[in-house]
């Protein structure tokens, strides 16, 4: 997958995970697409670790379950380090 196919997948998977964990962590578009970005990557990093699976092409299911979960931790770790604040 490209770096155009990570950022359209990075785009959706945080406007999805904004979705999912609605709160102030990730305000605009720019913060969705830099948590969906940072959050494939952790997701592709989860699956490889935990389940031996890597993010795939960005039409397998299982490339956007993994971005979604992985988008979901690091809005929550955000959400928890600026809720410190």
């Amino acid at each position: 997958m490209g770096i155009l196919g990570y950022i359209i997948l990075g785009l959706v998977v945080g406007a999805i995970a904004k979705a999912i964990m609605p709160g102030r962590a990730g305000e605009g578009w720019g913060s969705n697409l830099v948590i969906g970005v940072i959050g494939a990557i952790v997701g592709g990093w989860i699956g490889n670790f935990v389940f031996n699976v890597g993010l795939g092409s960005f039409w397998n299911l299982r490339t956007w379950i993994l971005s979604i979960v992985g988008a979901i931790v690091v809005l929550a770790i955000w959400g928890a380090i600026k809720g410190r604040k």
